[in-house]
């Protein structure tokens, strides 16, 4: 609770605004090509934080650097967000920490989290060959130094399970 961080003197690296989840039971292992359980998270996420898409200025991806699942989370990213998607600072941080399953979503959520305290999106590491369909800005091998305000974490689980965290820049 916000109160309690506050008398303890705790750091406040940033705020969770909303979240959104689906199931969508597509496939045991392969994403819904037209994105529609992903589509529900990020949107409901967005409803429940009261934020709208133009407002996000990142976005953890899931990220496995899979054909099938970053062809199709590009792609829902560019149903919800429309031309704001191109602006958005896009990476996952797993090229760098792996998917280490069950604690993905908390790894991504911190890492997140951080980029809104410092102003600084990690990057995706070792992108040699982007696919031509994923054609938006992946922070590709370098950090970006930005001001982020706004930020999702993504996170999807085999049989179409899918979550979206949205982050916010603690104002006090």
């Amino acid at each position: 609770e916000l109160q309690s961080a506050l008398d303890r003197g705790a750091r406040i690296y940033g705020e969770i605004k909303g979240y959104g989840f689906s199931a969508d039971a597509y496939h045991i292992t392969a994403p819904d090509p037209e994105g529609n359980g992903v589509i529900l998270a990020m949107t409901n996420a967005l409803k429940a934080a009261g934020i709208k898409p133009e407002d996000v200025d990142h976005i953890n991806m899931h990220g496995t650097s899979t054909p099938l699942g970053d062809v199709a989370e590009s792609n829902t990213i560019k149903k919800v967000f429309g031309d704001h998607a191109k602006k958005i600072s896009l990476n996952s941080t797993k090229s760098m920490h792996g998917h280490t399953l069950g604690a993905a979503g908390a790894i991504e959520s911190i890492a997140a989290l951080l980029s809104i305290y410092h102003g600084m999106v990690p990057p995706t590491i070792n992108i040699e060959n982007q696919d031509p369909e994923c054609d938006l800005n992946y922070t590709a091998n370098e950090a970006e130094v930005r001001d982020v305000n706004i930020a999702l974490n993504n996170a999807f689980g085999f049989g179409g399970h899918n979550s979206t965290l949205v982050f916010q820049k603690y104002q006090d």
